[in-house]
C-alpha cells in the first residue's frame, strides 16, 4: 500500500481518503440497530466502522425491517380477519385492531431484524 503525505509546516500528514458511502437516510430501525450494536456488541460495531460498512449495514437493516413489518402486518391482519369490509362498517374497531396488529408486528421485527434474536 502506497501512502502519500502532504507537508504542513514541519509536519507530514498522510493523504487519507474515505471510501464512498452509500446514499440514503438511516431510518428508525437502522438507528435502533446502531444503538444496539454500540451498547451490546461494541466489537462488531467497531469492525463495521473501521471497514467503512456501518452505513451500508444500517441502511440494509432499516430496509429489511420496513419490508418485514409491512409483510407481517398483512399476514396478521389476514389471520385476525381485519378486512376492508370491517373498515367500511366499523372504522373505530378496524383502527383499534390495526393498531394492535402494528404493535405486535413491530415487536416481532425489532426482535428478529434489529436485535437479530
Amino acid at each position: 500500500m502506497n501512502v502519500t503525505y502532504t507537508t504542513v509546516g514541519n509536519v507530514q500528514i498522510p493523504d487519507l481518503v474515505m471510501n464512498a458511502q452509500p446514499e440514503g437516510n438511516i431510518g428508525k430501525y437502522g438507528r435502533m440497530s446502531k444503538r444496539y450494536l454500540e451498547e451490546k456488541h461494541d466489537g462488531t460495531f467497531t469492525v463495521l466502522v473501521l471497514s467503512g460498512k456501518l452505513t451500508e449495514h444500517l441502511l440494509d437493516i432499516d430496509r429489511t425491517a420496513r419490508e418485514q413489518l409491512e409483510a407481517t402486518i398483512r399476514q396478521l391482519a389476514t389471520a385476525d380477519g381485519v378486512t376492508e369490509r370491517l373498515k367500511a362498517t366499523d372504522q373505530m374497531e378496524w383502527l383499534r385492531r390495526m393498531n394492535s396488529i402494528r404493535a405486535r408486528a413491530e415487536e416481532i421485527v425489532i426482535r428478529e431484524v434489529v436485535y437479530g434474536e
